[in-house]
């Protein structure tokens, strides 16, 4: 029997690759024969580097950026196997989880950074690059990526714009006599999950922006900058980029990948799929296995258990997923392609028990998953 374990990380706990070995684990207890894949996944979030490096015998590469609010902030990329690829994830350089709640300012956070980010891995030889755009603590529309990148974002005066998505409501053009000549041989993935435009009731201000520190009047405040923003890129590159699904990803972030650096917007589980070879593996299998920390409705929505099952479903293979916990909801997953979904914790405990016990918890429950599968072989 060919078993691929695909799981998610399990967020403050397990990484990608632990949480497989420790479902290989204990599936070998009943199937000690079996033949194991174990493929790590993410979705483009947080484990993201860590899951394609691990895949591919890459490396974590670790450089001092400019953090969100201009403080100095050691981040990192991934660099996968082939030399060639890099790994970023915006939250690294330009991430909520840099900050502490008082300290969010959609205004001002900007993601000079995440630029920086690029910059180093093209210095390390990289073309070919895969961006996670989730968790940033940025409005900007990718403004301070572009700065860093060497485009200048002028006012009426000809000066330069401070960095922050604010500073964009007196943008009136933007220059790139400067910008790094390696990206036009350069190929930019952005893995994204949302479909929320630029600007509007439904646009990165109003849906992001409250989460990264926006008042309600900052909200508009922001609004009303990055409408200007797209204005300025409709009139000068004729790209009409306000209202067109995804651009708003990552504070608008994926705006500026679009429009500059000729970026592709994919769902980050379908990337990180395609660069594992999770399809032919898949195509090889007999079972099927992933997971994530916690299974509910959510996962519906572009997550990684959700991605390996549509998948598996295009050859007809079964999948079962163990997560930490089962959240409300839950059992929308069987209409995706999920055969049966389990939780690894299996008693009353907090937070802080679950996360410390997460290894042998989900030993114990993959062990069970594969005794069930065995007692159902001999009925």
């Amino acid at each position: 029997m060919k078993i691929v374990i695909a799981p998610d990380s399990f967020k403050e706990s397990l990484s990608a690759l632990e949480v497989a070995s420790e479902i290989e684990a204990g599936f070998r207890q009943i199937y000690p024969h079996a033949e194991y894949l174990k493929l790590p996944m993410a979705d483009g979030g947080e484990g993201t580097v860590q899951a394609l490096i691990d895949a591919s015998g890459g490396q974590r590469i670790v450089c001092r950026v400019t953090g969100p609010l201009g403080q100095p902030v050691q981040a990192f990329y991934g660099l996968m196997g082939d030399g060639v690829t890099a790994v970023i994830e915006m939250a690294a350089a330009s991430g909520l989880e840099l900050l502490a709640p008082h300290q969010r300012d959609a205004l001002h956070a900007s993601t000079y950074g995440t630029g920086e980010l690029i910059c180093a891995a093209l210095d390390a030889g990289a073309r070919h690059f895969i961006l996670g755009v989730g968790g940033s603590a940025t409005n900007d529309g990718g403004a301070g990526m572009l700065q860093a990148l060497g485009a200048r974002l002028l006012d009426d005066g000809g000066r330069e714009l401070a960095r922050g998505g604010a500073a964009l409501a007196h943008l009136q053009q933007i220059e790139l006599a400067g910008f790094d000549a390696r990206l036009a041989d350069s190929q930019f993935q952005i893995a994204c999950d949302v479909d929320n435009p630029l600007v509007g009731p439904h646009g990165a201000s109003a849906v992001f922006g409250p989460q990264k520190g926006a008042t309600p009047e900052q909200v508009q405040q922001l609004d009303g900058a990055l409408q200007q923003y797209a204005s300025v890129i409709a009139r000068q590159f004729g790209q009409q980029v306000a209202h067109l699904a995804g651009a708003g990803a990552g504070g608008g972030i994926a705006a500026a990948m679009l429009v500059f650096l000729r970026g592709s917007l994919r769902p980050g589980s379908e990337i990180v799929a395609l660069a594992v070879g999770l399809p032919a593996a898949i195509a090889a299998a007999d079972l099927v296995l992933t997971g994530e920390g916690r299974i509910d409705a959510q996962t519906v929505h572009g997550k990684t258990p959700i991605g390996v099952a549509r998948l598996a479903q295009q050859y007809g293979k079964p999948v079962i997923a163990i997560g930490g916990c089962l959240g409300s909801g839950v059992e929308l997953v069987y209409q995706h392609g999920i055969a049966a979904s389990v939780a690894a914790v299996s008693r009353p405990c907090t937070v802080a028990e679950a996360l410390a016990q997460a290894g042998p918890n989900l030993r114990l429950a993959a062990r069970n998953v594969a005794a069930l599968l065995r007692l159902g072989q001999g009925l």
